[in-house]
């Protein structure tokens, strides 16, 4: 043992010295080789099976998971301070009770979008820059895990560099996020980060730590982390996955900011803000799967026995050898089964950006249906594409819907909703906007992308914007021209023009064709008679292309006519938009009007418009005349209208509460004033007879306005708008005629008091021609104390007023003339009384014991009758 021992010691003195010696050579190696670029991690192509799946070896996932786990910043970081505009900044973000955290996605999608636009710009020149693989694909990922509570944006864009990642996140331009911070202090509205450039700050909203993940082509994988605690920390990346370029966003996300992990919503979120971006979004997304599985050896079991419990006797041989043979095969069952794939959110293409000629109607259908959410068969009936170029540069879709929403007109004043969304850079802002387009307008449907708004403009920004007004100006200018191209395809408004020029329109495409054919032919022209006859063959032959062309513009007229009636729309939808439009808005008054659509006394129940009603007009009309009612059918019978039919003028119907508002604003139309028929200062052309009729009633006038003094009647004059009636009451010229003081007298927080101020004086007029009011000048002349006289008077006044759509002040009076005048005409007595009944009272009364048993046996006789029959 110890000639053993002392060569031992020798041995293990010589390990210890030389061990330290192998430890230096080993680290020395390893910072040798530190400046050697080192293979990355090897990447699996596939992951159960999905395409584009990203996957990595067991080492990269530990250490991803480290990663992930982590809410410190990393010990081996080099740290930077954030400026100090910067750090009250996050304290706003931080402590903010902003109800709309949902931007903080939009913003993210719009810097991932904008990183790819910046790649792809540079491979225009340099194709290189976007490598091989799947980097050449240029593409938005969003990935969430509820485990470890984080959600993930990819891109991949440029990509940052250290330097990037120093001066885009962690010391943004003083002016932008001074000029954010007041913002935030005057308005408080946290909509407009991004107009500053800090929108990536937004992720605060939900998360209290951030990892920024970002490869550049010219740079290393760096990591930017910051739990928004006034500091940042920047380290090259040696745990995460290799990006090959671009960046992913990490966001450790709050306690309260948990429903951000759900699928449903952040495809909602896609949908709603990023669905139009120029690049695909996809989504992380889980999916249930039918898979074949072996069964279990007791289920495969139970199913034999029930399978030979089923069996019958007679089954051959043949069938039991297939038996066996399928025993044989192992039993399987289906399951459902989870599984990931990358699924597309933004499959809806931008087709504003496109040509209109390039875009099919297919297409504009599909565009409304994914905008209005109305995915049912009805086509819209009409849309408007366009690009407007200038100082503001801006595209739209307008499109108008096939039949107005149910709550068209519900909180019209109220809602600050609008079905035009706002796009910046296709990145979708709000729909609360009612500033771009006027109220009336509300019930079209459309987005307007412009370049040249700031991105998360707010309500007080955009009203401030000096670009806003010159956009607003065209959009309106755009839509009424559309609305105005939709109205001259109404069938009814062109019905009188085919039927006028049908046979002059097809004379002169003949009478062009020939002279078309003979002018190619060195043949003289065709006179105007058109005589055929005398025409050779020869040179109509030589002329086929003239004769196709003009085929070809005769079957155009013919298939435009036949969309007319095909696609009828029916503008009186949206009539209601148009007259609020008049009223509301003073400078296209004058456009409005010429949308307007109604019905006449000639237009046998089609709608008409002004420019026709004016082609109309009879020589020497200065005024175009209207009549405002309840319906149709009542104006129709009104006495306003008898001369004016008499005497073949053409009156419009207003229907519509709404016009009684209309007219006040619509005061003229190309030239033409506007006249109630229903109040004064109707002119229908000069009778000679007019003096003399006055003068030879001016006593009956004088005397009936004494009569009706109570009645607070202006004055008694000689109608020239009555053919039948003896007499109507008509108004002032600018006070509320009979229709207007129903309406007002309707609303529900009406002061009776203040209307009367509004009340026009009333006159009446009487028809110098009926045999009532001759005889009752007669019995004037002859009595005017006679009561009889002026009860008839009263009388013929409150039937004038009902007549001409008033409300009597006293019914019960009314009623009481009208039984007088009954009672005149039965010769009765104007003091007969009505006979008094006896005063008997009415004793209760029990009916008796007889009486129920006689009642009881006559129902027995009648119940065995019924029996006998049947």
């Amino acid at each position: 043992m110890r000639k053993w021992t002392i060569p031992s010691v020798l041995f293990l003195l010589c390990l210890l010295f030389l061990l330290p010696d192998q430890g230096r050579k080993i680290q020395a190696n390893a910072e040798v080789d530190s400046d050697v670029p080192v293979d990355p991690p090897k990447v699996e192509e596939k992951i159960g099976g999905v395409p584009n799946g990203l996957s990595t070896d067991s080492d990269v996932v530990k250490r991803e998971a480290e990663s992930m786990s982590r809410r410190t910043l990393r010990a081996n970081a080099e740290k930077f301070e954030f400026q100090a505009e910067v750090s009250r900044l996050m304290d706003i973000i931080i402590n903010s009770l902003y109800s709309n955290k949902d931007i903080f996605l939009r913003e993210l999608i719009s810097n991932a979008s904008d990183a790819l636009d910046k790649i792809r710009f540079l491979a225009l020149t340099d194709k290189e820059v976007l490598g091989e693989g799947d980097n050449t694909k240029l593409e938005i990922q969003i990935k969430l895990d509820k485990e470890k509570k984080t959600l993930s944006i990819r891109d991949r864009g440029i990509g940052m560099t250290k330097e990037d990642l120093i001066k885009n996140l962690g010391t943004i331009a003083k002016s932008g996020t001074s000029a954010f911070v007041e913002k935030m202090q005057t308005s408080g509205d946290l909509n407009l980060i991004g107009q500053f450039g800090v929108g990536f700050y937004s992720v605060y909203l939900v998360a209290d730590y951030v990892e920024v993940i970002s490869k550049h082509n010219d740079d290393k994988q760096y990591v930017w982390e910051s739990k928004a605690d006034g500091a940042f920390a920047i380290s090259e990346d040696k745990w995460n996955e290799p990006l090959g370029r671009g960046t992913e966003i990490r966001l450790h996300l709050r306690d309260e900011a948990q429903e951000y992990l759900d699928e449903f919503k952040l495809k909602e979120l896609v949908k709603k803000y990023s669905e139009f971006i120029n690049f695909p979004i996809y989504l992380w997304a889980t999916k249930e799967v039918d898979e074949e599985v072996p069964a279990d050896e007791d289920e495969s079991s139970d199913d034999e026995e029930t399978v030979s419990e089923s069996k019958s006797s007679e089954e051959g041989e043949e069938e039991e050898d297939a038996e066996k043979e399928e025993e044989k095969k192992p039993k399987t069952k289906t399951v459902k089964k989870t599984t990931y794939e990358w699924e597309l959110l933004n499959d809806m293409k931008a087709i504003w950006l496109r040509n209109p000629k390039e875009v099919s109607d297919e297409e504009y259908t599909k565009f409304y249906h994914s905008l209005s959410k109305d995915f049912g068969d009805e086509k819209p009936l009409s849309w408007s594409h366009f690009t407007a170029e200038g100082d503001v540069e801006f595209k739209a879709v307008f499109v108008v819907p096939p039949k107005a929403p149910h709550d068209l007109y519900e909180s019209y004043y109220n809602s600050n909703k609008s079905n035009l969304k706002l796009y910046v850079r296709r990145v979708f802002i709000s729909d609360e906007f009612d500033e771009l387009l006027p109220k009336y307008l509300n019930f079209l449907k459309g987005l307007v992308d412009s370049d040249t708004l700031p991105l998360n403009v707010s309500r007080e920004m955009l009203q401030q914007h000096s670009s806003l007004k010159t956009i607003k100006k065209k959009l309106i200018r755009k839509a009424l021209d559309m609305i105005r191209k939709l109205a001259d395809e109404d069938p009814d408004e062109s019905n009188d023009k085919d039927k006028k020029g049908m046979v002059s329109w097809n004379r002169w495409f003949f009478l062009l064709w020939c002279n078309f054919c003979l002018k190619l032919a060195s043949v003289n022209k065709v006179n105007s008679e058109c005589n055929v006859g005398s025409l050779s063959v020869e040179p109509l032959l030589k002329c086929s292309s003239a004769v196709i062309l003009l085929t070809r513009l005769i079957l155009k007229n013919q298939v435009t006519a036949m969309r007319r009636e095909v696609n009828m729309p029916n503008l009186n939808e949206f009539g209601k938009s148009i007259k609020l439009g008049i009223i509301e808005d003073a400078t296209n008054r004058n456009r409005l009007a010429k949308l307007l659509r109604f019905e006449t006394t000639k237009s046998d129940g089609k709608l008409t418009s002004l420019d026709q009603y004016i082609s109309r007009m009879k020589s020497g009309q200065k005024d175009i005349f209207y009549i405002t009612g309840t319906s149709k059918e009542q104006l129709e019978k009104s006495p306003f209208l008898e001369r004016l039919t008499k005497k073949n003028y053409e009156v419009i119907f207003f229907t519509d509460p709404v016009d009684e508002y209309l007219m006040q604003y619509l005061m003229d139309y190309e030239d033409k004033k506007f006249q109630n028929v229903s109040k004064e200062g109707l002119k229908l052309g000069k009778d000679p007879k007019d003096k003399e009729l006055k003068e030879s009633f001016k006593e009956l006038t004088k005397w009936w306005k004494g009569a009706l003094a109570s009645e607070n009647i202006d004055d008694v004059k000689i109608s020239n708008r009555l053919s039948d009636s003896p007499c109507v009451v008509v108004t002032s010229k600018y006070g509320w005629s009979s229709n207007m003081e129903r309406i007002m007298q309707s609303q529900t927080l009406s002061d009776a008091s203040k209307q009367a101020y509004m009340r026009g004086k009333r006159v009446l007029e009487i028809n110098p021609r009926h045999p009532i009011i001759k005889e009752l000048r007669e019995r004037v002349v002859n009595d005017p104390e006679d009561e009889s006289v002026k009860q008839t008077a009263q009388l013929m006044y409150q039937t004038a007023l009902m007549e001409s759509g008033f409300l009597l002040n006293d019914p019960k009076e009314f009623a009481s003339r009208i039984y007088s005048s009954v009672k005149s005409s039965l010769n009765i007595s104007p003091d007969a009384a009505v006979e008094e009944e006896d005063d008997v009272e009415e004793a209760e009364t029990e009916p008796s014991t007889k009486e129920t048993a006689s009642s009881s046996q006559s129902e027995e006789a009648h119940d065995e009758d019924l029996k006998d029959e049947l």
